[in-house]
């Protein structure tokens, strides 16, 4: 039986399949924060209380998330950041712009954007070592966006010993297979 073979592609044609995907947002530009249209229609609200966490990170890292506009300049992402930037003083910032969207695909979007984050979860393990490195090297970690409250519940605390059970007395002359180097607690057996 023959054995058939499929024809070499050329590098050219390899390279481009190789390619990534052309999105309708797929470059960050930097456009004046007068140009972009905040969405009448945007149903995420942001408190002056976030924006200032907003402007706390921005102040910290700079503006490190683009928003996201259509060719008009309406604000599709970025509601908050974008007032967050405004409060700061920012003139310009990086944008990104979805062509060709229709107008369900901008209003579904707006949504998604916001809600997508929120289906995630924490790995609160991972999470409190994280905290605590970061209290530990003296960083702000109010910085995260948690709560103070939230930071408290999420602080180590060192479970508190077990007391011993209390024993009858023996006498002096019990032999005794382990000491507690803290606070002097002897006892025989497993060292558990």
């Amino acid at each position: 039986m023959a054995r058939r073979t499929e024809p070499a592609q050329s590098a050219p044609a390899a390279r481009a399949a190789d390619a990534a995907p052309q999105w309708p947002a797929d470059r960050v530009e930097r456009w004046p924060l007068d140009r972009l249209i905040p969405s009448a229609r945007n149903a995420r609200t942001h408190s002056d209380a976030q924006i200032a966490q907003l402007a706390a990170s921005m102040r910290e890292w700079g503006w490190t998330m683009p928003v996201l506009v259509d060719e008009d300049g309406g604000l599709l992402a970025g509601h908050g950041r974008v007032l967050a930037g405004r409060q700061l003083g920012f003139t310009s910032v990086p944008t990104m712009v979805a062509r060709g969207w229709s107008d369900a695909q901008k209003r579904a979007y707006m949504i998604a954007d916001n809600k997508l984050s929120l289906n995630a979860g924490w790995n609160e393990e991972m999470l409190r070592v994280e905290i605590d490195a970061l209290a530990f090297d003296g960083y702000d970690t109010a910085l995260t966006g948690f709560s103070t409250d939230e930071l408290a519940e999420l602080a180590w605390t060192p479970k508190a010993p077990k007391v011993p059970v209390q024993f009858e007395a023996t006498g002096s002359d019990l032999k005794t297979d382990h000491r507690c180097p803290k606070c002097g607690y002897e006892w025989s057996g497993a060292s558990r």
